[in-house]
């Protein structure tokens, strides 16, 4: 936390003296919510639920976030990281299907100290790591054997993309980077006897407003690279935020087409990919974005 390197936006905060990172949080880890969710991927959520806290603050930034409320800090609450553990146990309790950490990447170091403790005290479901994809492989490197699942998304491999939307113009590279370790750590895909996955990467896209083309790159890539290594999910669920700069983003005012996302999906079954989860239609009008009222904290 002194001189904070986690990401790679490599900021230098001194978050044990209580200076905030470019992510907008110190030393101590706030969460938003830890409940039971619905919303994932199947083999992630299932039946019972995915046991998921969500962390406030951010390493992005990106400006159609749909998690606004807790990525650009307006609610979240501090906690220790022995409570943290305690958090983990009792989703554990729940009957959750897994620990699903929802953008920790700048609570790393306290998260291992809880998840190390956890497990000393029982928890046993696998630890599902969920991230924009913007990671220093360094920091990864910190979790290994102890993340079983990288959830996981690739938003860009257009620089002018990532600079126009997240002020990250080097994402492409990070992103790339990032999964290349995350599929090293996790190996080969397993699952459990009711189909959850307790092992491996599941990559998401979310097609935005005018980017079907950066969207048609990044599925050749990951089927280039990984073949059926990793699961691709191909969301449709894009939502002008009510926050948007919609003159500054024009493209992002209005939602996704269903042409446009037909035509991913089409381009997805061509080119042979197998392993690809795709959203049906109407997945645009849910609401996948849960209350932050602390239940759970």
């Amino acid at each position: 936390m002194a001189g904070c390197m986690l990401c790679p936006r490599m900021c230098g905060a001194d978050r044990e003296k209580g200076e905030k990172g470019f992510c907008g949080e110190g030393a101590a880890v706030r969460a938003a919510r830890a409940a039971l969710h619905m919303w994932e991927e199947p083999c992630i959520s299932g039946k019972e639920g995915s046991g998921t806290v969500f962390f406030s603050g951010c390493t992005l930034g990106c400006v159609y976030c749909q998690n606004h409320e807790i990525s650009r800090g307006q609610a979240g609450k501090e906690i220790s990281d022995i409570r943290l553990s305690e958090i983990f146990l009792e989703l554990q309790e729940k009957g959750a299907n897994n620990i699903n950490l929802v953008t920790p990447s700048h609570f790393v170091p306290q998260i291992l100290t809880a998840l190390k403790r956890a497990k000393k005290c029982g928890l046993k479901i696998p630890i599902v790591y969920n991230t924009g994809g913007y990671e220093r492989v360094e920091t990864l490197q910190m979790l290994e054997g102890y993340v079983d699942v990288y959830l996981t998304d690739l938003k860009y491999l257009d620089a002018g993309h990532a600079k126009t939307y997240s002020g990250a113009e080097d994402y492409p590279q990070a992103a790339c980077a990032a999964l290349l370790e995350m599929v090293r750590q996790t190996g080969l895909l397993k699952f459990d006897g009711r189909g959850i996955m307790t092992r491996g990467v599941i990559v998401r896209h979310l097609l935005l407003p005018g980017c079907l083309a950066d969207a048609k790159r990044i599925v050749r890539y990951l089927h280039d690279t990984y073949g059926d290594q990793i699961y691709i999910s191909l969301m449709n669920q894009y939502t002008p935020i009510p926050v948007l700069d919609c003159e500054r983003y024009p493209k992002l005012a209005k939602k996704v087409s269903k042409r446009a996302y037909e035509r991913l999906v089409d381009y997805t079954i061509a080119l042979g990919v197998g392993q690809a989860f795709i959203q049906e239609e109407g997945a645009a009008e849910e609401s996948f974005i849960p209350p932050f009222t602390l239940e759970g904290i």
